[in-house]
């Protein structure tokens, strides 16, 4: 029963962080995530815990991760997606190459390390769509939770100093350096509609309507996790790989029915499943471990950040990608949509956040797609 009480208090914790997020500034500068990650090493770390409980982490850890990621998906409109933000995608498609090249630099240099795989597959799941796609990741190749746990936290420290640019004038320096076109289109073109819903507000979510269609989505996402976790246990070896796969592919699809895109709020669902697990990972990870500094992980967060960064900048320019897109896509990589509207405002351009917010969903899709496909890959060069 003790236990039981403990995994229900997990699943409302999230709750008065984005409470406290929606009202104080200081708490939305900091981020949910990363409050999360706080509470749970507190939680994790000071006994609190019974021993018997250690089942139900790991299981709370891998059921909300497969949770979060159709939810998240399931408003994906990819024909709107191709047909309004084409320099976008061709934008994202830099950024995707950019950081698949510094993993690959990485990957030669740090060859001697059993580790580097594993950590080129998370760089190429976090830096094309963020949290949604590490995590899965992490369950698909195998990532043990602490090695993930100093990962994440190195990259939410070191996101922040890059986001501190991309929302004052340093980014201008960007493109100083690098001499980006101007934006040439309508900056004030409209921004309604469901893609573009602020993912930390869940203003209606309880509204009867919109909650009830909330539940259908959220036994859809079930269902997927159900059909993809029994069709991944008849390849043997690859099996969570498989799974987690599959629960991409179909949530894509299931994204091309208008009835299932159209429920409102499903990605805010997903992110609030995500923050549980973001708590309860953290919950699992010992203080000693994180204290050291490892200097291997630390390398691919910070040149996977500023490296790929600076290369999709060069690559732009050489493909004449104007600066406002170059900047939003980048933030919609790296740090993933819900860090796109701020940006946007600074730039003050309204078609910017259209496509951020797009080719961030876009990521969100193909991240798992190559950052199995990389550690598959990189575990298996010759050098």
């Amino acid at each position: 029963m003790v236990n039981v009480i403990i995994a229900v208090l997990f699943c409302i914790v999230p709750a008065p962080i984005i409470f406290l997020n929606n009202r104080f500034k200081i708490v939305e500068k900091i981020g949910i995530v990363l409050i999360c990650y706080l509470a749970g090493i507190l939680v994790g770390n000071i006994g609190v815990l019974p021993e018997s409980f250690s089942g139900i982490q790991a299981t709370i850890q891998d059921v909300s991760v497969c949770l979060a990621l159709p939810l998240i998906l399931f408003s994906l409109d990819i024909k709107k997606g191709f047909r309004t933000t084409k320099t976008g995608i061709k934008c994202m498609g830099l950024a995707i190459l950019s950081i698949t090249v510094i993993a690959f630099i990485l990957q030669i240099i740090f060859r001697d390390n059993p580790l580097a795989p594993q950590l080129a597959g998370l760089s190429m799941g976090v830096y094309t769509g963020g949290t949604p796609n590490i995590t899965s990741i992490k369950a698909a190749i195998g990532v043990d939770d602490n090695t993930f746990l100093i990962f994440n936290t190195y990259d939410m420290v070191i996101s922040i100093i890059y986001m501190l640019v991309m929302l004052s004038s340093g980014k201008f320096l960007i493109k100083k350096i690098f001499k980006l076109k101007d934006f040439e289109g309508d900056k004030n073109v409209s921004v309604d509609g469901n893609e573009c819903q602020e993912t930390t507000s869940y203003k209606g979510m309880f509204e009867p309507k919109t909650f009830g269609k909330l539940m259908l989505a959220l036994l859809l996402s079930a269902a997927i996790v159900g059909v993809s976790y029994v069709a991944g246990t008849f390849v043997k070896g690859y099996e969570t790989a498989v799974t987690i796969l599959l629960i991409t592919t179909l949530s894509i699809v299931c994204s091309m029915f208008k009835p299932v895109r159209s429920i409102k709020m499903t990605t805010n669902l997903g992110m609030y499943i995500i923050y549980i697990f973001c708590f309860t990972v953290a919950t699992m990870a010992d203080i000693n471990k994180l204290i050291d500094i490892d200097v291997t992980i630390i390398i691919y967060v910070a040149v996977g950040i500023y490296g790929s960064m600076l290369l999709h900048a060069l690559l732009c320019k050489i493909f004449k990608i104007d600066f406002d897109t170059m900047v939003i896509t980048s933030v919609s990589a790296i740090c993933s949509p819900p860090f796109v509207p701020a940006v946007a405002n600074s730039l003050k351009n309204n078609a910017a956040l259209i496509s951020g917010i797009t080719t961030g969903i876009i990521g969100y899709a193909v991240g798992n797609y190559l950052g199995v496909a990389v550690h598959w890959l990189f575990s298996r060069l010759p050098f």
